[in-house]
């Protein structure tokens, strides 16, 4: 743009003085133009970002299971021991948490020494996971980086012997709703330092598809799941910021835990006729999903709940 320099000059009309003020342009100094037959300096760098400029994200990593500190809740027997199993069989080091299962942790903990620890935390109770989270980074040396809220808490999977609508109390909600919920509340803050510390951080919680398809209306059960598929997923959005992925796995019955083992085979056949592949899925095929979602492979998904059960839920 042209230049608008002021000035004054004093001049008489008809006897009187009086101050004019005048402008004038002036032509700007031409931008020096870029030579064309200039070559690129190759030892030139790159300009730096305009001040005060955010940076780049960086790309979204994960680590190798083999590099990861993985502590898995209720993670002696049933389900939890086959994800116990998963982890470890890849090279992950691992915090079998456990209740009432000591003798199991320790079983497994000592079939991989070095690289399993036992540790007896309730999921109810913050100040146990607290120490449970310190006694693992003091044992390997560093931060956990994955954990998997599995812990059910005091449910059998028993559909002659459930409660009724007409009959259920709010007591049997409260009791799964604090394991579900409030134990996975407990175990994400808990591991929160270590996931700022290891540089990201993975979050698997356990849901059923139940909720999708109530063939059995276990009706604290599900309650408390779909609460923990809302919790997943505002996780997900609160948490991804820190580098930290929330995601839910969803099964059917699982042939067979302890959970399950109060169910009658001609359940579980009809179970298997329903399902595309024709058969119900096991702990050690569920495990393996969670290994899918805790790896690199999955490092750009979040907030989803992937339904593991055979294809007899699309959803």
């Amino acid at each position: 743009m042209p230049r608008v320099i002021g000035a004054s000059v004093q001049v008489t009309l008809g006897g009187a003085s009086r101050r004019i003020e005048r402008q004038t342009m002036t032509d700007p100094v031409p931008a020096a133009q870029p030579d064309p037959t200039a070559q690129p300096d190759p030892t030139a760098q790159p300009d730096a970002a305009p001040r005060g400029s955010a940076a780049p994200p960086a790309p979204s990593s994960a680590p190798a299971l083999s590099e990861q500190v993985v502590v898995v809740t209720g993670g002696a027997r049933g389900l939890g021991r086959a994800i116990t199993e998963a982890f470890l069989r890849e090279g992950a080091r691992v915090v079998i948490d456990h209740l009432r299962s000591a003798d199991a942790a320790r079983e497994i903990a000592a079939a991989h020494e070095g690289r399993a620890l036992a540790v007896r935390a309730d999921v109810r109770d913050r100040a146990a996971l607290d120490a449970l989270f310190a006694e693992a980074e003091d044992h390997f040396g560093a931060p956990v980086s994955t954990v998997v809220s599995n812990a059910l808490t005091d449910f059998a999977f028993d559909g002659d012997a459930r409660p009724k609508a007409a009959e259920i109390g709010y007591e049997a909600f409260a009791a799964q709703f604090a394991g579900s919920v409030q134990g996975t509340v407990n175990l994400v803050q808990a591991a929160l330092p270590h996931f700022d510390r290891a540089g990201s951080g993975r979050v698997v919680t356990i849901g059923t598809n139940l909720f999708q398809n109530p063939v059995v209306p276990y009706h604290d059960y599900t309650a408390a799941k779909a609460a923990l598929l809302s919790l997943t997923r505002t996780f997900a959005a609160d948490l991804g910021p820190r580098g930290v992925r929330v995601n839910m796995l969803s099964g059917g019955l699982l042939r067979t835990t302890d959970a399950s083992a109060a169910t009658p085979e001609a359940v579980f056949d009809a179970i298997a006729a329903s399902t595309p592949l024709g058969s119900v899925t096991t702990p050690e095929e569920f495990a393996d999903a969670v290994l899918l979602l805790a790896s690199p492979l999955s490092r750009a998904i979040t907030g989803q709940n992937l339904v593991v059960d055979g294809g007899l839920v699309k959803d």
